[in-house]
Formats: C-alpha cells, structure tokens, sequence
C-alpha cells in the first residue's frame, strides 16, 4: 500500500511534536510545510525532518501547498482563529484533516466544518491529548454503562504559568486566539469533560478576570448539561507553580480521579473501595492523535475525536465568553 501522502500547516512549536510523530510513522510520506514564508518553513523541516529523503517541499501559502503536492491528509497547527478558514481549504482539497485545538473559535464555524466533512466523507479529528488514551476510554465507559452507578458532579481544575510565558506571543492577541488559557490549555480539561459527559451544554455561568491582559487568563466556570450533570472547571494562567491538573468525575456509586491534561493517571473507586488497580487494558488506547488520525484514514481503528466534538466544545467556550463578558449566565446559540 502507498503512504498516506501528508502536508503540514503551521510551523510553531506546537507543530513540531505531530512532524517528529508522523515521520515515525511507517505509512506515512510528509510531502510538504508551510507557514507565513519560506524561511519559517524550510526551518521547520532543518529541526524536525533533517534526514527525510525526499526533503518536503516549503511553502509560504496553503493552495500552493495543496497544488504542488497533492497530499492525502493535512495537519493544521495554527493560530486559533485561522481554523476555520484552513480546515475548509483542506477539505475543498479533497484532504483528510487532523486539526490542532480548539477546532474553531465560533460554534457557528463548527456546524460548517462538520456539514463540509460530511459532504466529502473525509476524516477529521482533532488533536487532543484524553480521548486517544486507555484512562479516559475507560471512563467514558464507565458513564455510559453506569459502571459505578449515574454521573452526577465534574469537577476539575488546570494551572500554568501561562500569562507570562506567552507574552509577546500570538496567544496572547484576540484577533488570532480567538481567546486566553481557556480557549488554549484549557481546552484540553474542556474537552476531557465534554468528551467524556457526551451530552449538549444546557447553561453556563462563568467568571473571567485577564489579569491586566487582552486575554482571559483565570476563570471559573459552572456547567450545566443537557443530561442533568453539573460540571465546575477552574482555569489558572496565573501560577507560577509547576503545571498541574486534576478531574474527579464523582458518581452516585463511585468516583473517579484523573489526569484531565493527558489521562496519564488514574484512580478509581467503586463504593467504599479504590479498585486498584482498575480494569484498564493497553487495548482500550488508541495511541497518539497522530496515530489515531492514520489509522482512521487507513480503516483500523474508529477516530477518537470528530467534529460533533468540536460544536459541543465550540457552544460552550461561547457561552463560557458570553457569560464572562455580562456576568449573567448564559445558554449556548444551537441550529
């Protein structure tokens, strides 16, 4: 079988992990990058694909990109509110795309890239770290068969040192973020419990302080879902202490606490005892998004992530921004 012919978009520091993943990737062939200009791009392949033969072709806009290499598959890894645009010019290319978070910053964006996947029958995941890995499959079982009885209460938390190790940075300006550490490295502790809860955004109440930036960089939000489940995530962008997360998903015969970062631990209890350890099997991970995205395309395995997830995450950081900026809550805009 050919290798899945795979361009990449976006050259930053983020990008870099998906290159070096994908280049050790045996069913993969990386064919082209491309950011703002040449020189970017071309450097982006001296740091992450020196040895590659044939080198990938460097480009300094997509359609030219899309038009010279013809590739199978796209990684998008850009500023956030240039999403939308980038995943569409993928998809009108006949790509599969695997895109980085947040899939776009308006849920009205959302619907569009799903109804456009859905016309081209192409796969699109998106590049979050839990829903690839064994702890958080298995806690997404354990709510839809009610494992330790009915969900009833999320609480989770995330911290960075984010407002001042992205100064300067695009993150920090609105018209590319689209947003500040909720919409950034929050978005992983979002998506690990709308993922995981799998019903829509009923009402949001949140609160958002910027700490004197263009940006949100704490927060602290209330969710109520469709399905009767109460949610409360803290998002700090103000800490100076080393990153740290924690989820607990409490049930009404059971609880469990997890890494909402990457699923990297877990402890469980069923009752009044800790399951330790619990039944979690190397089969239930689906490796790294990169992998997953692949073997999506190629049939062996069902993408972990999809746009559905993309609008349910998408209605609630608009509300999450809608209720900061009234101070009211706040009801997510559905079609």
């Amino acid at each position: 079988m050919s290798k899945i012919r795979l361009g990449i978009i976006g050259c930053g520091g983020n990008s870099s992990g998906h290159a070096r993943r994908m280049n050790e990737n045996s069913d993969v062939q990386i064919v082209g990058t491309c950011d703002v200009n040449t020189d970017i791009a071309n450097s982006y392949i001296d740091r992450n694909l020196p040895e590659l033969d044939p080198r990938p072709a460097a480009f300094d806009n997509i359609p030219a990109l899309l038009d010279a290499t013809s590739p199978d598959a796209v990684v998008i890894s850009t500023p956030h509110t240039l999403h939308f645009e980038h995943g569409m010019k993928a998809l009108n290319a006949g790509c599969h795309v695997l895109m980085e978070k947040p899939m776009v910053t308006a849920a009205e964006d959302a619907y569009t890239i799903a109804e456009k996947v859905k016309e081209t029958g192409k796969v699109f995941t998106i590049g979050y770290n839990t829903p690839c890995s064994a702890n958080f499959y298995y806690v997404r079982e354990c709510i839809r068969n009610q494992t330790l009885g009915k969900l009833e209460l999320v609480t989770g938390y995330i911290t960075q040192n984010w407002l001042r190790a992205t100064q300067g940075a695009w993150r920090q300006v609105p018209e590319l973020s689209g947003g500040g550490q909720a919409y950034d490295s929050g978005a992983h502790l979002f998506n690990s419990l709308c993922w995981s809860v799998e019903s829509n955004v009923a009402e949001v109440h949140s609160f958002i302080d910027n700490c004197g930036a263009a940006v949100d960089i704490n927060s602290s939000t209330n969710v109520r879902f469709e399905n009767g489940v109460f949610a409360s995530i803290v998002v700090s962008g103000n800490c100076p202490s080393p990153g740290g997360t924690h989820m607990a998903l409490i049930f009404d015969n059971g609880r469990i606490e997890v890494d909402g970062w990457s699923g990297g631990w877990i402890r469980v209890y069923e009752g009044g005892e800790q399951l330790d350890p619990p039944p979690i099997t190397d089969e239930m991970a689906a490796g790294s998004p990169d992998d997953n995205f692949i073997d999506a395309i190629l049939g062996r395995a069902e993408p972990r992530t999809s746009p559905t997830n993309g609008i349910i995450q998408s209605e609630l950081m608009d509300a999450i921004y809608e209720s900061g900026r009234t101070g009211l809550p706040a009801r997510p805009v559905r079609r």
